[in-house]
C-alpha cells in the first residue's frame, strides 16, 4: 500500500484573521447576535445537509457547528433538482429565546420556517409557508409582537409563526432604485426611531450592490437613502466584486457591522471566480441616521474587542466517527445504504448509484474548496468497484481522477464535452489520488484563466505525479453559470469503493 513521506494526521490548518471571514462557497450570509455570541447561516443550494451554520465570538473567526437542515424529513430535494436549485437565501434571527430561520426551497415546496433553542441543533421540522410568495424571506418583529415577513420583490406580509399562515395579501412596499434589476435579499430592522429596509439589487453578478430605505413603521412608507447604493464595487477594479446580499449586526459595544457576499475573480477578461460567493465583513457607521459602510478589503478593519481564534481544522479526516463532520456535503440526499463509515470502521464506504459525475444521482461526498492554492489527497480501495477524487462545480463542469482494474484516468467534463485526458496503470490495491489547484502567477494574455488544476497519483515513495494539468476557468461560475462554487470530494462510479482518509491542506505561496 502506498504511503506518504509525511504523516498528516496531526497537522492542523492555521486560521489567520482575513477577509473573507468565511472563505469558499458560503453565500447569502445572515447573522444574529445573542449576548457575546454570533451565529451565521448561508445558502446551500443542491447540497445535503443544507444551510451550514457557524459560531463566532469576534465576527472574524467562524467555526461550523452544524447544518440546519440535516435530516431527510427537513430537506426534500427531488432527484431532478438541478445544480444551483434547492435552498436559497436564509434569514437567521433570535426572538423570545428561540432561533428562527426562514428560507426558500425552490424545488421542494417554497418557503419554510424552522426553529431551535440551540443553533447547533436539533432544529425543528419545517413549518411550510404557502402564503409567503417568492424567495429570500426575512423576519422582523414589531413592539406588539407582530411578525413581518418581507420577500424579494420587495413584498411583505404579516405572518403567524405558529400556523405558518399570513394575514392579508402580500403588498409591495418598495421597488428599490429605479432601473436597477432584481431587488432581493430584503432585511428589515428597527434601529433608533426608524425602520430600515435593506436590499440587494443589480443582480448577483458584477452589478451587485446594497441599497437601503427607511420609514416610520415596518410597512413603510419608505424613503430611499440619498447615497444608494451604500455599497457596490461595480465598474471598479477592486479585487472583491459582486458585493451584495448583506445583513447588519450590532456588537456588544454598540458598533455596527455588515456581513455580505462577494467574489474574488482572477485571470484575464472577464475574470473568473472559482471558489464561489464568499462571506465578507465590513464596518458600518451612522451619519444623519443613515448607515455608511466602511472600506471592504482583504485586510480586516481593527475590531473594538479581542480576537477569539477558533480551533484549527485538522488536515486529515480519518473517517473514524459514526457521523461525518458537518463540512461534508452530498448531492441532494445521503442515503445510509450509499454512504457509511460503519461498514469498514475507519473508512468511508460509498456505493455507486449514478455511473459518473455527469449524473444527477451520483454518490458523491465533498467539502468546499476554500483556498486558491491547496493540496488534496485521498486513499482509495477500488477492489470492489471504481471511483475517485473530483473537483465539482455542477454536472456539466467537473474534473476527476478515477481508478479501477489497476488503472487510473483523468476525466474532464466541460459543458457538452467529456474526455479522458490522461491514463496510466497502477499497482493492484489501494492507491493515493491527488488534486492540486494552483493560482497562475502571471497572465499570458487577456484569456488566461485564474488557476490550474493538477490531477495525479502519489507514488510509493510519497512523490506526486500529475497526470494532467487543466485550466481552472472551466470550473468557474463565469463559464458554468449558477450560484455555487467548487466542491472537492470523493465519489463512486460503479460497485463499492472505500476511502481510508482524505487530506485537505492549504498551500502557502
Amino acid at each position: 500500500m502506498p504511503s506518504e513521506k509525511i504523516k498528516r494526521s496531526d497537522v492542523v490548518q492555521t486560521a489567520a484573521p482575513a477577509n473573507p471571514v468565511v472563505a469558499g462557497f458560503f453565500p447569502d450570509p445572515s447573522v444574529c447576535r445573542v449576548g457575546d455570541d454570533y451565529y451565521l447561516a448561508c445558502s446551500s443550494f443542491e447540497y445535503f445537509p443544507g444551510l451550514p451554520i457557524f459560531h463566532s465570538r469576534d465576527l472574524v473567526h467562524w467555526r461550523q457547528i452544524g447544518n440546519v437542515l440535516d435530516r431527510p424529513s427537513q430537506l426534500v430535494l427531488p432527484q431532478s433538482t438541478n445544480s444551483s436549485g434547492g435552498i436559497y437565501a436564509p434569514t437567521l434571527r433570535h426572538h423570545d429565546g428561540r432561533f428562527h430561520l426562514v428560507v426558500t426551497n425552490v424545488n421542494g415546496g417554497g418557503n419554510l420556517l424552522v426553529t431551535a433553542t440551540d443553533p447547533a441543533g436539533p432544529w425543528s421540522e419545517p413549518t411550510m409557508l404557502p402564503g409567503v410568495p417568492g424567495i429570500d424571506p426575512d423576519l422582523a418583529w414589531d413592539e406588539d409582537g407582530v411578525c413581518w415577513c418581507t420577500v424579494a420583490g420587495v413584498g411583505q406580509v404579516r405572518l403567524d409563526l405558529e400556523t405558518g399562515k399570513v394575514e392579508g395579501a402580500a403588498r409591495r412596499i418598495w421597488s428599490g432604485t429605479p432601473g436597477a434589476k432584481a431587488p432581493e435579499a430584503p432585511h428589515l430592522y428597527h434601529i433608533g426611531g426608524w425602520w430600515y429596509l435593506m436590499i440587494a439589487e443589480g443582480g448577483t453578478e458584477r452589478g451587485h450592490g446594497v441599497s437601503i430605505a427607511r420609514g416610520p413603521a415596518p410597512d413603510g412608507p419608505f424613503e430611499p437613502c440619498p447615497a444608494n447604493p451604500i455599497l457596490s464595487h461595480r465598474s471598479t477594479d477592486h479585487p472583491i466584486q459582486n458585493t451584495g446580499h448583506a445583513d447588519l449586526v450590532q456588537g456588544p459595544d454598540g458598533s455596527w457591522w455588515m456581513v455580505l457576499l462577494g467574489v474574488r475573480p482572477g485571470g484575464g477578461t472577464p475574470g473568473w471566480h472559482v471558489l464561489g460567493r464568499e462571506t465578507f465583513l465590513a464596518p458600518v457607521s451612522w451619519v444623519d441616521d443613515w448607515p455608511v459602510v466602511g472600506e471592504l478589503s482583504t485586510e480586516l478593519p481593527a475590531l473594538p474587542w479581542p480576537l477569539h481564534p477558533t480551533p484549527a481544522e485538522p488536515v486529515r479526516d480519518d473517517f473514524d466517527g459514526a457521523e461525518l463532520h458537518p463540512r461534508w456535503v452530498s448531492l441532494r440526499h445521503r442515503p445510509a445504504e450509499l454512504c457509511t463509515t460503519s461498514e469498514r470502521p475507519g473508512w468511508l464506504t460509498l456505493r455507486a448509484s449514478g455511473g459518473s459525475l455527469d449524473d444527477l444521482n451520483v454518490t458523491f461526498v465533498g467539502r468546499r474548496q476554500q483556498h486558491f492554492d491547496c493540496r488534496v489527497r485521498a486513499l482509495i480501495d477500488p477492489s470492489e468497484g471504481s471511483g475517485g477524487l473530483a473537483v465539482r462545480l455542477d454536472e456539466q463542469h467537473h474534473y476527476e481522477i478515477e481508478t479501477a482494474d489497476g488503472a487510473v484516468r483523468v476525466i474532464a467534463r466541460i459543458g457538452p464535452l467529456r474526455s479522458v485526458v490522461a491514463q496510466r496503470e497502477v499497482p493492484a490495491g489501494p492507491v493515493i489520488l491527488g488534486v492540486e489547484p494552483q493560482r497562475r502567477e502571471t497572465l499570458h494574455d487577456s484569456r488566461t484563466g485564474p488557476d490550474t488544476v493538477s490531477l495525479g497519483v502519489v507514488e510509493p515513495d510519497g512523490s506526486f505525479t500529475p497526470l494532467a494539468t487543466l485550466d481552472g476557468r472551466y470550473l468557474s461560475t463565469e463559464v458554468a453559470g449558477g450560484f455555487t462554487g467548487r466542491v472537492i470530494g470523493v465519489y463512486a462510479a460503479a460497485g463499492t469503493v472505500h476511502f481510508d482518509w482524505f487530506d485537505y491542506e492549504p498551500v502557502e505561496r
